[in-house]
């Protein structure tokens, strides 16, 4: 039996020899460099594609952190102009209560100055019918007349 085997070892040699002669291996090479290469090929491209998709995170990342800031700056500015527009409203409205306030008193000082005129006006009035009378009951003829007429001119004048 040790014969058989060695025999059928032989005939296996002697069978790869063939196979090796003809060229039955090297297109089994070829097939395996050829698929080796497209796979070298592939990762390539990939490693390739990796390193874009990299560059254009890296991009993306930049122009976020930058319209972050831009509306950080946005905000800020938009703080900044609203404390600005309330000052200037609490500005206006302090000017427009100083004025109205202003307005107001000098109303009030016209209504006492004619509610004086007006007290004025009529004590003189009392003031000229109560001299009239006077003089009427105690003075009569043409000097009455004379008297009564300087006398009531004289206290218009004064009381006006």
């Amino acid at each position: 039996m040790g014969n058989a085997e060695l025999w059928v070892a032989i005939a296996f040699v002697i069978f790869v020899a063939i196979l090796v002669k003809m060229g039955a291996f090297s297109g089994i090479a070829r097939s395996l460099d050829s698929r080796g290469e497209r796979i070298r090929a592939e990762l390539d491209e990939a490693r390739r594609l990796k390193e874009e998709a990299q560059k254009l995170v890296a991009e993306y990342k930049r122009k976020q952190r930058e319209a972050e800031a831009d509306a950080e700056a946005i905000v800020a500015n938009a703080k900044v102009e609203a404390d600005r527009l309330a000052a200037e409203a609490k500005a206006k409205l302090e000017d427009l209560i100083a004025r109205r306030t202003r307005m107001a008193e000098q109303k009030i000082a016209q209504a006492e100055a004619q509610a004086l005129a007006d007290v004025r006006a009529a004590a003189a009035d009392a003031a000229v019918k109560a001299a009239e009378s006077i003089l009427a009951a105690n003075v009569a003829g043409e000097t009455a007349d004379r008297v009564l007429a300087g006398a009531v001119n004289e206290v218009k004048s004064k009381l006006n």
